[in-house]
């Protein structure tokens, strides 16, 4: 199956489930606190100004492309923390549990292979950075599903 990169999701105040969720991982990734519970609520709101104005982005508490991308934490196996549980929670493994491992790594992996076969230019390594993050905010997960490998 091939699939191409959708854009960012614009997030805000009110929204829910997917990809607040994950924008609550990272969030905690860059030490802010916040509940995890896939509810954009004031705190979620509070946390994506105060990472807007350290990164010089309008203070409008709207994740948008450059928010996305003033988020993103590379992630490599080997790694633990929020930044990792939020990728385990996109591919709904089994026991997420913050430690990127071999499960995480062969979900990764099949994402970029799907990446690369829509004609994205993506190495398959199991590192996540802009391309394979945007494809997981953005639900190309959901729209082309990935083996679960163990």
């Amino acid at each position: 199956m091939t699939a191409t990169l959708n854009p960012w999701p614009t997030t805000r105040q009110g929204s829910t489930d997917h990809p607040v969720q994950t924008l609550q991982y990272l969030l905690l990734a860059h030490g802010h606190t916040v509940t995890v519970d896939g509810v954009f609520g004031s705190e979620t709101g509070d946390a994506v100004r105060a990472v807007q104005r350290a990164k010089s982005l309008p203070d409008d508490g709207v994740v948008d492309a450059a928010t996305w991308r003033a988020l993103l934490v590379p992630v490599r196996p080997g790694m633990r923390g929020s930044a990792v549980r939020g990728l385990q929670e996109e591919f709904a493994l089994d026991g997420a549990d913050g430690i990127y491992g071999p499960r995480t790594e062969a979900a990764i992996r099949d994402l970029q292979r799907t990446i690369r076969a829509g004609g994205g230019a993506i190495e398959v390594d199991g590192v996540v950075g802009p391309q394979t993050w945007q494809a997981l905010v953005s639900g190309l997960r959901e729209a082309a599903p990935l083996s679960r490998a163990a």
